[in-house]
Order: C-alpha cells, then sequence, then structure tokens
C-alpha cells in the first residue's frame, strides 16, 4: 500500500471529528493548513508536512477534550515518530517542532500570545507555557527553526469554517513523491 493510501485511509477512518474546539474537523484544519503553505509556495516538502502536522491526534486517538482532562497527548512526537518511517526529516521535523513553535511564538511576540484561541491557550500551559530565553535560543539554533514557524503560522489560521479547499486526493502524488525522496536519500 502506497503512503498515500494509508494517509488518506487515516484521514477517512479519524479525521472526521471536531478539531479540539474550533468549528471543523481534523480532516477540514490539515487540509486548510496545507492549502495556506501552497498559497505561500512552500516548498512541497513543506506542504506535505503542513497536511500531517496534526497526524499525532489521528494516531493516539484519545478524543478532542483531551487538553480538558489535562492530559498532553505529546501527539507532535507521536506524528513525528510515525512520520520519521516514511519521510525525511524536512517532512517529520517541522512536524515534531509545531508545538514548541507555539511556545517560542508566545514567549517571542506578545501580540500572538494575546490571539491565541481559548483551546490553544489551555493546551499552552500543557506544552510547557511560554518558552524561556535559553529555550528560545536553544530552538533558534534547529536548522528547521524557521519552517517550524511557518508551519505554526498555517496551523493557527486552518480553522476557517467552510474554506474550500482541495481534496486529501489531490496530495496523493505529493504525498508518494515525498515518501520516494525519503528512500532515494537513504540509499
Amino acid at each position: 500500500m502506497k503512503i498515500s493510501d494509508q494517509i488518506i485511509d487515516l484521514f477517512e477512518q479519524r479525521g472526521n471529528g471536531a478539531y479540539f474546539g474550533e468549528s471543523i474537523s481534523e480532516t477540514e484544519h490539515a487540509l486548510q493548513a496545507a492549502f495556506f503553505a501552497q498559497q505561500e509556495s512552500a516548498p512541497k516538502h513543506l506542504v506535505v508536512a503542513a497536511l500531517l502536522h496534526d497526524v499525532g491526534h489521528l494516531l493516539h486517538n484519545q478524543g478532542e477534550n483531551i487538553a480538558d482532562l489535562g492530559i498532553d497527548a505529546e501527539h507532535e512526537e507521536v506524528g513525528e515518530r510515525w512520520l520519521a518511517q516514511f519521510f525525511g526529516p524536512e517532512v517529520s521535523e517541522p512536524v515534531k517542532l509545531h508545538v514548541a513553535a507555539k511556545r517560542y511564538l508566545c514567549a517571542t511576540r506578545p501580540e500572538y500570545l494575546a490571539a491565541l484561541s481559548p483551546t490553544s491557550t489551555r493546551s499552552l500551559q500543557l506544552q510547557g507555557g511560554p518558552m524561556s530565553p535559553v529555550e528560545q535560543l536553544a530552538f533558534e539554533r534547529n536548522p528547521h527553526f524557521q519552517e517550524a514557524l511557518r508551519l505554526r503560522l498555517w496551523d493557527d489560521r486552518a480553522k476557517i469554517v467552510g474554506l474550500s479547499v482541495p481534496a486529501l486526493r489531490h496530495y496523493t502524488d505529493l504525498l508518494n513523491e515525498a515518501a520516494c525522496q525519503q528512500l532515494l536519500n537513504q540509499q
């Protein structure tokens, strides 16, 4: 089975639930993030990362009220580990870092912190709160720092009810191409 088929199956089976306190589904959120990445002419690998940034939510399947229960399911870690089986770090690392990017932006941009939705504010506390200055410096040294910030901003925008975007199958070739690139890099 191609990776695109596995991903589409995963979204079809588990992506129709509400996206954590928002009025859209997990699938709609993912598609909107990828759409915004394409609108900004992001590299293909970053479009894939945008599409799959919350795949960890689908994999852990713990429900949309997990933050209300005081639990951080570390979906970014779950997603990164799963994605690293199929894609290179150019895809998996921005996914792993998109929560850290939120913490960074909250620490460095007061207007960003003030604009967080109530759900994002609750999850921020579970994720460690805004970064300390030492954490900020370490994050800035990560080679995927800038891509993680871009991904985070698309993630934040991807909550628009009724936005018309391409369907999952639109990304079939892109997903398979990114996975093939990883196989070539391993040889």
